[in-house]
């Protein structure tokens, strides 16, 4: 019999007293950090203080079934190979063990060196799995970014910090306006992590009132308030080693902000109306579109919690604020649901990039998305323009390049006014339309830049095109 090489952790659960400190202590003279269990119960409790890479399950654990263990192994700790042990095992017994998740049914009375061997068989299949999933990871690394989209440099340092964090149990703050991209970010470095095959969980916190909300994090038992007919499981244990995303953090009341400074420094918490503490293993992420300063100012926010979840900041940038993106984005989001609707679009024409791309974008990305999204489903034709879009981004639109009708002449001058037309727009645009900054940066004084905009037809343009930067 060939005896473990390196100290593997193994999980026993037995109703049998007897059974359970004898196979467990003559595991322990073959090498294996073994840890005991006699329930359910007391299995979940081990499970969430420490991880193993092989668990014996006995199918009948007094009234309890082995099978929902079987299953909750499955869910909290997917990395670890569960076999079950039962001396009531017959063909469907093995095909309903197989179907939850084990690795192997083993029947009792158990044989040292059978036992010895389906270790050894759980462990190699634990090793091919890891190895395919650091391979999955490397690739996944290598070629993704989530769904995330981005040339501008904000976005390209942004990329290079989830890099960077993924891996550590930081908290992280997410911070910037509704719509974009938090939660994408958020989800992207669970998936860039060595969490990623554990749960992602996601609260909005925004959404539940302070009562409900508590509940839902930390779960309740039966009888703790009307409508509790059940113990639940908060999401904080469902997190248990993965992530939980708690977004408008900002919106959390006082009392629960005392409760999540305790899990944040503690990794403890009890349920409502319970009195047994559970630990949690779970990265948190938040994020906010408020500013949280200004609330720890006003009294609103406590400092003490600002503090410990502002270890890592992601300051996300305002679509408008990246502005070079759009037509990548817009391209993105067109693809996609061109796709899900079968629908077979070309893309967009220049002009209707060039009106997304100036528009001021108040929805940020989540209103991109849905404005392309209503483009594709109404638009017609093979290639979609600046009719397509909704008349709060067309209207606001002045085209920088004129078509020359077929046969007729064109001087350079003429040539020359739409390449002039676009670079006083833009400049107008980056002073915020002052003009006497404008005609300083552009070395021409005051009186010629008038005259240009005028001619140029920007000086009736203006006044929309203030409305829409503003």
């Amino acid at each position: 019999m060939t005896k473990p090489t390196h100290p593997i952790r193994l999980l026993l659960v037995d109703d049998d007293q007897h059974l359970l400190q004898s196979m467990g202590s003559w595991l322990s003279t073959q090498g294996f950090d073994v840890q005991l269990a006699s329930d359910i119960s007391s299995a979940k409790e081990r499970l969430s203080d420490l991880s193993f890479e092989v668990a014996l399950l006995d199918l009948r654990l007094g009234e309890e079934d082995g099978f929902e263990l079987l299953e909750y192994c499955r869910n909290v700790a997917p990395q670890m190979i569960s076999m079950i042990v039962t001396g009531y095992a017959n063909a469907d017994t093995g095909i309903e063990a197989m179907r939850r998740g084990a690795a192997d049914l083993l029947t009792k009375p158990l044989i040292d060196e059978e036992l010895m061997m389906a270790i050894e068989r759980a462990m190699s299949q634990r090793k091919v799995i890891e190895e395919n999933r650091d391979l999955k990871n490397k690739l996944d690394r290598k070629l993704d970014k989530g769904n995330i989209i981005g040339s501008d440099m904000r976005m390209q340092k942004i990329f290079d910090i989830i890099d960077n964090v993924a891996d550590t149990k930081a908290t992280v703050l997410i911070t910037g306006e509704s719509g974009t991209g938090k939660s994408l970010i958020a989800r992207a470095i669970h998936q860039r992590s060595n969490r990623r095959d554990r749960p992602f969980v996601e609260v909005a916190c925004g959404a539940l009132p302070e009562n409900l909300l508590e509940s839902e994090l930390f779960g309740h038992v039966a009888g703790s308030f009307t409508g509790a007919t059940a113990n639940k499981e908060g999401k904080f244990q469902l997190a248990h080693g993965g992530t939980i995303f708690l977004d408008e953090i900002g919106t959390a009341s006082p009392g629960l902000q005392v409760k999540l400074l305790r899990v944040l420094q503690e990794l403890e918490f009890e349920q409502v109306g319970g009195t047994k503490t559970f630990k949690t293993n779970a990265r948190v992420i938040l994020a906010t579109n408020e500013d949280l300063e200004q609330a720890v100012a006003e009294g609103r926010f406590r400092q003490d919690l600002f503090y410990r979840i502002n270890v890592i900041n992601f300051e996300l940038p305002a679509l408008r604020e990246r502005s070079s993106d759009v037509p990548t984005l817009a391209t993105h989001f067109l693809k996609k649901i061109c796709h899900e609707e079968n629908k077979n679009i070309e893309g967009f024409d220049a002009d209707a990039l060039a009106a997304m791309r100036d528009y001021n974008w108040p929805g940020n990305v989540r209103e991109l998305q849905n404005i392309v999204e209503r483009a594709a489903l109404l638009g017609k034709g093979p290639e979609l323009g600046v009719k397509d879009l909704p008349s709060h981004v067309s209207d606001s639109f002045v085209p920088t390049t004129f078509e020359v009708p077929t046969g007729k002449k064109q001087t350079l001058k003429e040539a020359l006014e739409g390449p002039e037309r676009m670079i006083i727009l833009q400049v107008l645009r980056d002073n915020n339309w002052n003009r006497n900054e404008t005609a300083d940066q552009l070395g021409i004084n005051r009186t010629t830049l008038y005259k240009k905009m005028k001619k140029l037809g920007l000086d009736e343009a203006e006044s929309t095109l203030r409305l829409q930067a503003n």
